[in-house]
């Protein structure tokens, strides 16, 4: 009796702490993720599962760096890079998060709209009203409310395992193409593949993840659970984006037909649900907007407010928090207004975006190797070999990749 009781309590406690690393990484499949994915495998077929091996294992390596930095220190990342690395450092990280996450807020009402759009609702009623729900939800709910609201939403990514395989994809391309490297020397391709691995590890998952294990009091015993659901979230987030290249391959990619608008990313859900492929798309689109519509602007309040000293957490009010809760309801504010103007190309906004984290995740990536292999704060807990090596490897890499882009735009 006294086993089962607890196996029970074990179990009650891991399921009362799965969240952050689950939340983060499915905040990584929001709108643009959606529009990247999509765009990937109608533009490329299978030719670019591959990346997604590396980018799983690297956003796993990093999200757990950084939820290991915040149960061993009790302290978000941007309070980290402050104490550790001064002013200056902090400010050109701060500035490189601004614009990623700003950016990327609009994404996201970009991503209600084009989703309301494809049930006849014009983007300045349904832009808005999205809005006001995100901010009402945040503001007056509290955090584990919150997280349950996200983490619920979070499932209508599992329509797209389903479509993938009523599209009846060539199985044997997929394999090969997964475990093989393809390269392609053009801009294209290389705008695709920085976008991919962007909108994979945004720099804002990493700032949320740290700040949601500080936020909810997690410690060094409960690495253990941390860890799991670091990579449960990343193995399932990551697994989604794999079957929406799949299911966008398969159906859109041997007819030519590019991902342009919303309507031509739910084509790809035609074989599972037929006439009501756009029903369905609008749906887990909105879904996916609504999860990262309220991510990312917290992750946003929390690394400004960790920087420069203001007191932060959603659980306090205007008056007790006043910078936190201020910077989430303009993040909010500029995003919905943004994305209510008309003749935005949407789906190409939402790509954008993604390049531009791709661009700016390198900054962010050194300061947090930084801090996860630096003894005197870490402990025991500091990073070990493999660790640095795959972390600086990704640095590296799409380092390169943003040289690279940038230097083949500027000279076509």
């Amino acid at each position: 009796m006294r086993r089962a009781v607890t196996r029970r309590s074990r179990l009650l406690t891991f399921l009362a702490i799965l969240g952050p690393g689950m939340v983060a990484a499915n905040a990584g499949n929001d709108a643009g993720g959606i529009a990247t994915y999509a765009s990937t495998g109608a533009s490329y077929g299978y030719r670019l599962l591959w990346a997604l091996i590396p980018v799983t294992i690297s956003l796993a390596i990093v999200q757990e760096m950084c939820a290991r930095m915040g149960a061993v220190t009790g302290k978000g990342l941007a309070d980290l890079i402050r104490e550790r690395f001064g002013v200056r450092w902090t400010a050109l990280v701060m500035l490189a998060l601004l614009i990623a996450n700003a950016g990327v807020t609009v994404s996201e009402f970009v991503g209600i709209a084009a989703a309301t759009e494809l049930f006849g609702i014009p983007r300045y009623i349904s832009v808005p009203i999205a809005a006001l729900a995100v901010w009402w939800l945040v503001i007056h709910g509290s955090y584990q409310r919150v997280e349950r609201v996200f983490l619920t939403m979070s499932l209508v990514f599992l329509s797209y395992i389903a479509a993938a395989f009523f599209a009846k994809p060539d199985w044997s391309s997929v394999l090969s193409e997964t475990i093989r490297p393809s390269l392609q020397n053009d801009s294209e391709y290389l705008f695709t593949l920085i976008a991919l691995i962007g909108t994979t590890i945004s720099p804002y998952m990493q700032v949320f993840v740290q700040s949601s294990v500080v936020e909810r009091g997690m410690t060094a015993k409960d690495y253990p659970q941390i860890r799991i659901d670091v990579w449960s979230g990343t193995i399932f987030s990551n697994l989604i984006a794999f079957f929406i290249i799949v299911s966008t391959a398969a159906a859109l990619y041997p007819y030519g037909i590019k991902v342009d608008t919303a309507a031509d990313a739910a084509r790809a859900l035609a074989p599972l649900v037929g006439k009501y492929a756009e029903t369905l798309f609008a749906i887990g689109l909105f879904g996916a907007s609504m999860l990262a519509a309220g991510v990312l602007p917290l992750a946003t309040a929390y690394s400004l407010s960790e920087a420069f000293g203001f007191e932060k957490g959603v659980s306090h009010s205007f008056r007790e928090a006043p910078i936190f809760l201020g910077i989430f309801t303009f993040l909010v504010a500029v995003g919905g207004l943004v994305a209510i103007l008309p003749g935005l190309p949407l789906i190409r906004v939402l790509l954008v975006t993604q390049v531009i984290n791709g661009l700016l995740l390198p900054v962010l990536l050194v300061a947090i190797l930084r801090l996860a292999s630096d003894r005197e704060l870490m402990g025991q807990y500091a990073n070990g070999p493999v660790h640095n090596l795959i972390a600086w490897l990704t640095a590296a890499v799409v380092s390169a990749l943003s040289l690279i882009f940038i230097l083949r735009s500027v000279a076509s």
